[in-house]
């Protein structure tokens, strides 16, 4: 009697910068997984190039509280949402139910311990661009768990059971034939990707803000 096949699955990875993500869809087995889909998503209005960076007035310069950075901000949750929203719908149609959604970013450090203004600036940013991503992933009613970069491949190699030479090689394999480049954000996209196919589901919601 032949074994039965292990159903595919599917994920969505997505790598959080200024502005902009990194999306990657992977489907398939957590053994062999296969990339359906890679893009660059936009998180603010290409219309209002201030929203990519709305908490800067300038170059190491805090934009100051009032109505400009109250609609930037708006601007951006807005955007933001039905722009990654649209994109978990659209996946949600191509294959396998969605198992959930990996989110990479720079830092989760809390910008209220930040004393460098600057620093402190691009903090907010990121806690901003990954908020967004996540709370479109829960109206999704898409589970969600966010990393950081240097953390996402030791979780990787505990979750995947391979070391870590061999998940960089198998990522670049799974990089061949996609269209627009597969460069660092799209790997660690994908990376985090596997690790949700791989891993427990998270609960609705849950994942560091």
């Amino acid at each position: 009697m032949s074994q039965r096949r292990a159903p595919d699955r599917a994920a969505v990875g997505f790598t959080v910068k200024s502005g902009w993500a990194s999306a990657v869809l992977l489907v398939g087995s957590i053994t062999v997984p296969r990339v359906l889909d890679s893009r660059r998503i936009e998180l603010s209005d290409p219309a209002v190039p201030q929203s990519r960076q709305p908490y800067h007035a300038g170059f190491g310069t805090a934009r100051k509280p009032g109505p400009d950075l109250t609609r930037l901000v708006a601007s951006v949750k807005q955007f933001g949402r039905q722009s990654v929203t649209g994109l978990i719908r659209h996946y949600q149609m191509l294959g396998p139910p969605l198992r959930g959604a990996g989110v990479v970013v720079g830092s989760l450090i809390d910008p209220e311990r930040i004393a460098n203004d600057h620093i402190r600036i691009h903090a907010v940013e990121g806690q901003l661009f990954r908020g967004v991503v996540k709370d479109a992933a829960g109206r999704s009613r898409l589970p969600c768990s966010i990393w950081r970069d240097r953390d996402l491949y030791g979780i990787a190699v505990t979750t995947l059971k391979r070391p870590e030479p061999e998940l960089r090689s198998s990522l670049v394999a799974l990089g061949r034939g996609v269209e627009g480049g597969w460069r660092a954000e799209q790997k660690a996209a994908a990376l985090a990707a596997w690790v949700v196919l791989a891993g427990r589901p998270a609960r609705r919601g849950r994942g560091r803000p």
